[in-house]
């Protein structure tokens, strides 16, 4: 068996989905942000196990190494998942701060009805 970029490819596409796959399984991870990570794993299995479209995108691009589009999508991908990541923990920071602002009010008020 000849191992080349397509094989790895596979091989971790496989790997990578079963792992995702485990996780949500054993509630490691949400359902909510698994789904892109499952839809990653099958364009790139998908990609892998078809060199045809790899090679004719990267000649439309003008790719010299056409396995390189691999890591470019994957590289693209992680790009914008990290963006909608960081959008996410900057929400999720404004609400937690918020929250702790209430929830030093409401014991401001408590305090203040006790001690009247």
């Amino acid at each position: 068996m000849v191992i080349n970029v397509y094989s790895l490819s596979i091989m971790f596409s496989v790997f990578f989905l079963l792992l995702v796959i485990e996780l949500v399984r054993k509630n490691k991870l949400q359902e909510r942000y698994c789904l892109l990570w499952i839809l990653m794993s099958i364009i790139l299995l998908v990609l892998a196990s078809t060199p045809v479209i790899i090679e004719t995108v990267s000649a439309w691009l003008d790719i010299k190494n056409p396995p390189s589009l691999l890591f470019l999508f994957g590289l693209g991908y992680l790009i914008l998942y990290n963006l909608a990541t960081t959008v996410t923990v900057s929400k999720q920071s404004e609400r937690i701060t918020r929250l702790t602002q209430e929830i030093a009010l409401l014991r401001q008020k408590i305090t203040d009805m006790n001690s009247k």
